[in-house]
């Protein structure tokens, strides 16, 4: 995909993850767009792109990855860009059969920076 994160969105995307309160969170790709005021068209793929460039910026500062804490509203856990970035990142284990258990070690590490 040829498109990049709009700058504005990623800050505004960051503040919003940053300032939800536990109980809040995880949220859905949707709830994150409609959070963020993002009209259609594209607004998941929008919001995509944004966890994207949230996700670069928090491994290469050594962070957890706040983008962890938005996920499919088919299940409890990010979509597949989510888990591909991540290994090509290095924070996740090539092998498919590590990705939850990684997703879940570093959902608990960007809720506990958040505190």
């Amino acid at each position: 995909m040829a498109s990049h994160a709009d700058p504005e969105l990623v800050s505004r995307l960051r503040a919003l993850l940053t300032g939800l309160p536990d109980a809040a969170v995880p949220i859905t790709y949707q709830q994150a767009a409609e959070a963020l005021g993002l009209s259609p068209p594209r607004t998941i793929q929008r919001v995509a792109l944004a966890l994207e460039a949230l996700m670069r910026e928090d491994v290469a500062a050594g962070r957890p990855m706040i983008a962890a804490l938005v996920v499919s509203r088919r299940g409890d856990l990010p979509r597949p860009g989510f888990f591909e970035l991540a290994v090509a990142l290095g924070r996740f284990p090539a092998d498919p059969a590590g990705h939850e258990a990684a997703y879940r070690q570093e959902l608990e590490r960007a809720l506990a920076r958040r505190g």
